[in-house]
């Protein structure tokens, strides 16, 4: 028996129907909300970093991080007491079509723990091996996407943006096959397992499955289920309390959009069996960070043509799969009608959400609709025009004085802080300065209306605005460490991102523009499914 121990509760596979085959085949699941398996064992397990906030949050000491049986354990070789792992069954809409059954391919939950505080942390492993659900996939992953995964996850806690968590990082001592951009290009790549970290990991295709296949006596499970554990303070479920659930999880998805569009955050493949029942950042694949502001970029090659997951589309996508998730819902309902109500609500909850969003990025104290929507409208189609950088310019912009004598100041002198957010100086032309001079102008005497000094003004934008992101030449130059047998960088990472906000002077080299050999580099602009 391990010297260690969590107390895990395991409320997901005691209180929902399982899978009665407990066979490790892939194959159609039916009736069930999860199938237990176990994880595959690996040659060598090996640490490669762990988040030293979850592993408080659990409490897990630093020293058996350290241990040898936390690699074997967190890689899948071996179980605490208690664990009980399974694979979720679950569907999904994939770029707007229904692809029917999918579940936990790799993805492997170990169980539920409850902390010292009595807060209940599902636990999954991601790349522990195959699972029914997998199809034609092994259920690996490789150090590449692991890496990126478990560093994001992390990251976007700090940056205050709602998501799923990442515990450790372990690599097997496997190699695993993969065609990084399906072009017939198979490599072998360092294999790798993320423990992953979430209050629940139930998607909008949990329920999904279950309405489409007509399962309705389990989908009201699911639902009572989730609420009870997750929603309780709506109440036992019924009817009015199932469109409170809904219309609460209507305003966390709009949440969690709004904050991945104030950071330029963009999520890469928002499928439904990728949008978490709680408004949680899940699943953290072909994503991407904007460089220069282009409202229409999407980092999954797969998503190249369509542009469906782009940056601008992400808020309207959201909608799209609440409308998805409402349809499942329907069935519990004598009258759709309020479910569609509620739904409808959306827009506004978001509206709303960006609205005070975009006023905290420009240092107002309130939005005012009159003056600021035209304002900022002015802005995005400014910050478009040439290649200029999301994150250095609103953290610049801060530097604008709400004194300068605007009659005297010239265009270049008033823009002469935000110089440093332009990838192509020879981009800034007279037109284009006359431009966002004249909007400086505007944005000078709009802050004005506010009477607050310079610097009450920059420690609010400070705070909402960060200067430092991850961006996507930062995790490939770990990646590349790593792949080395270096591991200095995602340490480093992990203690910068920890203060995105903060000046970190010392870390000055990290909060420049994306570089130019990382342009059109693999991992840095684009990047496919593949893990």
């Amino acid at each position: 028996m391990s010297r260690f121990s969590l107390d895990f509760d395991n409320r997901f596979s005691q209180e929902l129907p399982a899978d009665p085959d407990e066979s490790n085949q892939r194959r159609q699941v039916v009736g069930a909300c999860y199938s237990r398996v176990l994880p595959q064992t690996v040659s060598a397990p090996k640490l490669v970093a762990h988040s030293l906030e979850m592993a408080e949050i659990l409490g897990i000491s630093s020293e058996y991080c350290q241990s040898q049986e936390f690699a074997e354990v967190f890689a899948g070789n071996r179980l605490l007491e208690g664990m009980d792992s399974y694979a979720m069954c679950y569907g999904g809409h994939q770029f707007g079509h229904w692809a029917g059954q999918l579940g936990d391919g790799r993805a492997i939950n170990l169980g539920e723990v409850l902390n010292a505080k009595s807060q209940r942390w599902a636990l999954q492993l991601k790349g522990a091996g195959p699972t029914p659900y997998s199809r034609t996939a092994d259920g690996l992953a490789v150090l590449r996407s692991s890496l990126r995964e478990f560093l994001c996850s992390e990251a976007m806690v700090h940056l205050g943006v709602p998501t799923t968590r990442a515990l450790s990082l372990v690599l097997t001592g496997e190699l695993v096959a993969r065609d990084m951009f399906y072009n017939g290009n198979l490599q072998s790549e360092l294999g790798a397992v993320v423990c992953r970290a979430a209050p629940s990991f139930i998607r909008f295709g949990n329920f999904q499955i279950f309405s489409t296949r007509g399962e309705l006596t389990i989908l009201k499970q699911l639902v009572d289920f989730t609420i009870r554990n997750e929603f309780s303070h709506l109440g036992e479920p019924s009817p009015n309390v199932y469109l409170k659930w809904f219309d609460e999880v209507c305003r966390l998805t709009a949440d969690m959009v709004v904050h991945w569009m104030r950071v330029g955050f963009v999520h890469g493949v928002m499928n439904t069996d990728n949008m978490s029942i709680l408004g949680l950042t899940i699943d953290y694949g072909p994503y991407g960070w904007l460089e220069n502001y282009d409202p229409d970029w999407t980092p999954n090659t797969t998503d190249a043509n369509g542009r469906r997951y782009s940056f601008a589309n992400q808020p309207q996508i959201a909608h799209w799969n609440l409308a998805q998730l409402g349809s499942a819902l329907v069935p519990l309902f004598d009258d759709a009608d309020a479910l569609q109500q509620v739904l409808n609500q959306y827009p506004q909850y978001f509206e709303q959400g960006r609205q005070k969003m975009m006023a905290d990025k420009l240092g107002f104290q309130c939005y005012i609709p009159e003056i600021d929507g035209a304002l900022i409208d002015e802005l995005l189609e400014i910050l478009a025009c040439i290649e200029t950088d999301m994150t250095i310019f609103y953290r610049r912009l801060a530097l604008i004085d709400v004194d300068v004598a605007l009659d005297e100041v010239t265009d270049q002198a008033l823009m002469a802080p935000l110089s440093d957010a332009y990838y192509l100086p020879e981009q800034v032309t007279v037109n284009y300065s006359h431009r966002l001079g004249e909007w400086l102008r505007a944005y000078v005497q709009r802050l004005r209306k506010d009477a607050r000094d310079n610097a009450v003004r920059r420690e609010q934008m400070n705070t909402v605005n960060p200067k430092y992101v991850l961006r996507n030449y930062l995790a490939q130059l770990a990646i590349d460490k790593a792949e080395a047998d270096d591991f200095s960088l995602v340490n480093d990472f992990l203690a910068l991102l920890r203060q995105p906000y903060a000046e970190q002077p010392e870390h000055e080299e990290y909060a420049v523009k994306r570089p130019d050999w990382a342009r059109n580099r693999a991992g840095c602009s684009t990047l496919s499914c593949s893990s």
